[in-house]
């Protein structure tokens, strides 16, 4: 079973409007005990996000108006920032979005190379926001139960021949027999590619190494 955004995902919409103030966007923050919060335009549409990086320029980036034409441009938008008081002014744009089918595989790699904790997720119609996906949602496919784990590692075995399973932690052991040696490499790969899974140590055994590449003139 492939796990998709809409089966984790928090239905708070965690957001503010643009023209929230400084004091709105830390209310909400600490409301929500959240490092970051969606900032929405009037049709509820994601248009950037604010983190608490970007709250935090206002006490260390002491620049307020004066840019130096020396600066890089990433210099020069802290000084912006720092100088903002709406939602408008301090976030960071455009937003990163997904949406309920987004695959929480493909979540977690946005998550990753983006560097980011959290996520709004958008109706694909409307492009509304409707919900939040957060890194600990992402995180808590690791704790799923090992009745449902099995069940998926099974749902990917050949039939009708005989493996047996054991998890722990996450971690799956499985020993049985296939005929190549690329079906048993196959077979751990697409137990790995399971939402939960840790790792796999395979003890499958093969008869015939397709893999193994004969010199020619032998």
């Amino acid at each position: 079973m492939s796990l998709e955004v809409k089966d984790i995902m928090g239905r708070v919409a965690i957001a503010v409007l643009k023209d929230a103030s400084f004091a709105e966007i830390v209310d909400a923050m600490e409301r929500f005990a959240v490092g970051a919060v969606t900032v929405i335009d009037a049709d509820r549409r994601p248009v950037g996000v604010v983190s608490e990086d970007d709250l935090l320029l206002k006490e260390t980036d002491t620049v307020r108006h004066s840019v130096s034409m020396f600066e890089s441009r990433r210099q020069q938008q802290e000084h912006q920032k720092a100088a903002g008081v709406t939602a408008a002014q301090l976030m960071t744009s455009p937003a990163i979005t997904v949406t309920p089918n987004t695959s929480v595989r493909d979540a977690a790699r946005l998550m990753h190379a983006k560097r980011i904790k959290q996520l709004p997720v958008i109706d694909v119609v409307t492009g509304h926001i409707i919900g939040t996906l957060h890194q600990r949602d992402v995180l808590r496919v690791f704790t799923r139960p090992v009745e449902e784990l099995q069940a998926d590692v099974r749902a990917v075995l050949p039939k009708p021949a005989a493996f047996t399973i054991d998890i722990d932690q996450g971690v799956v052991t499985i020993s049985g027999w296939v005929e190549w040696k690329s079906q048993a490499l196959a077979l751990t790969e697409q137990i790995r590619l399971i939402e939960g899974v840790v790792d796999v140590r395979s003890e499958v055994t093969f008869d015939k190494d397709d893999l193994l590449i004969i010199p020619s003139g032998m």
